[in-house]
């Protein structure tokens, strides 16, 4: 159940429909309410300043002037931010979408637009003339009046629309809403045990006996799990061996988790493990902090495609991705060997920082090898990164001083001048080599 409501959060985040609807919603009941107040106020409504007062034909065209022009701009307000994302993934990565749906400003403004819409026609029904029914005219004064109000409230908002949607394409603005994210995300998931360490702490060590292995029932991406929920699958005193990870991705049929020993309620045992996982249909930042990290070096791999070559964006995403390396980095790697209520956990796939690092430079690495420019960037971030981490974080430095040696490996395999290549080599010794500063 608790799974279940986190993935509709995350799906109430990046839809399109719901804060709309929820706008429109808002106004239906505005302009019923606005109604009644013109009903109560009966002649009195009349007298509104600012010339407010309104003739049967005036309201009309008022309500009707208001009403097109909203909805108009509604399906222009769709295409443009369909045509952004769309640019967003053929530019930079598809992996940066799911920031872009997440954007709150453009969903208010088209909520803004459709809910005056929805409230000018609301009230737009309710006008009559002296000719109609009863022969008494029906002007709406204050309805009409706020539609007024909302009609210039969206002329407002589309102008800071547009100018929003101008600086949303721009690199550095994406990168930054993805680097915000990653960091959150691994500041809510990243080396946080609710568990204790297992005092044996070493997770290769299982009983002798065949477990029992739970298989996924579906395919997809593993986006949440609860290990609490999951522990309920375990005999007390027992083992239970998870042999995946939120982020990888599930086959129908292959190994989800090992318990031991064997439950007497197989059949039990195997729907709390999996009602425990939530599978969909995407990666996300719900749970999977290292996803942030797969977004920044797409991105910079996009940028050295071929199709693409604009090192100066690799660059961006680089550096960006330095900054949230570092919050990896500066936190202890996650214990893989837990135990909660006499039961115990151990996570075969968990990730430390060798996987991490692996994560954000090998391929980035290997595409920068006959481009210096951006062999240099890399040995330039890592070196900022290396100095950016609190003491005693020794092993981490050595790990990215493998990197940096693996950099200067591939620049000397290309095919470079041997002014270029004798840059990466001294930015290298810089940084990285025996006169380098720790």
């Amino acid at each position: 159940m608790k799974l279940g409501v986190a993935a509709f959060a995350e799906r109430f985040r990046t839809s399109l429909f719901l804060v709309p609807m929820l706008f429109v919603i808002g106004a239906i009941v505005a302009g019923q309410l606005t109604l009644l107040l013109d009903s109560s106020l009966g002649a009195g409504g009349n007298e509104l300043p600012l010339g407010l007062t309104s003739t049967v034909e005036s309201a009309r065209a008022v309500l009707s002037t208001v009403a097109g022009a909203t909805i108009t701009f509604a399906g222009i307000a769709f295409s443009v931010s369909l045509l952004t994302i769309q640019l967003a993934s053929s530019q930079y990565s598809p992996r940066v979408v799911s920031g872009l749906f997440r954007d709150p400003f453009n969903k208010r403004v088209i909520g803004i637009v459709i809910g005056t819409f929805s409230y000018c026609l609301i009230v737009l029904r309710s006008v009559r003339s002296p000719l109609e029914r009863t022969g008494d005219p029906v002007i709406p004064n204050v309805s009409v009046a706020l539609a007024v109000i909302l009609g210039i409230t969206s002329i407002l908002v589309i102008i800071a629309f547009i100018d929003h949607n101008a600086h949303a394409m721009e690199i550095s603005k994406i990168l930054d809403v993805v680097t915000h994210d990653a960091v959150d995300a691994v500041d809510r998931h990243w080396s946080v045990d609710i568990f204790e360490p297992s005092t044996i702490q070493q997770p290769e060590i299982l009983p002798p006996d065949v477990g029992f292995v739970v298989r996924f029932e579906r395919n997809g991406w593993v986006q949440l799990l609860d290990a609490k929920a999951l522990l309920g699958s375990v005999p007390e005193g027992g083992t239970i061996r998870l042999d995946t990870a939120v982020g990888r991705f599930a086959i129908q049929g292959a190994p989800f988790c090992t318990i031991w020993p064997t439950p007497i309620d197989d059949d039990r045992a195997t729907r709390v493990a999996l009602d425990a996982v939530h599978i969909g249909e995407t990666r996300t930042l719900q749970q999977d902090a290292s996803y942030g990290i797969r977004q920044l070096a797409d991105v910079a791999l996009k940028a050295l495609s071929p199709g693409v070559n604009d090192p100066t964006t690799a660059q961006d995403a680089i550096f960006h991705l330095s900054a949230v390396l570092r919050e990896f980095l500066q936190r202890d790697e996650p214990a893989r060997d837990l135990t909660y209520d006499h039961r115990r956990l151990v996570l075969a796939q968990a990730e430390d920082h060798r996987g991490i690092l692996g994560l954000a430079y090998d391929e980035i690495r290997s595409a920068a090898a006959s481009l210096p420019a951006v062999s240099i960037y890399l040995l330039e971030s890592m070196s900022l990164l290396r100095k950016s981490l609190p003491p005693g974080q020794d092993s981490v430095g050595h790990l990215l001083g493998e990197h940096a040696r693996l950099i200067l490996d591939e620049t000397k395999r290309a095919d470079l001048t041997r002014h270029d290549r004798h840059q990466v080599e001294v930015i290298y010794a810089r940084h990285f080599g025996s006169a380098a500063t720790p």
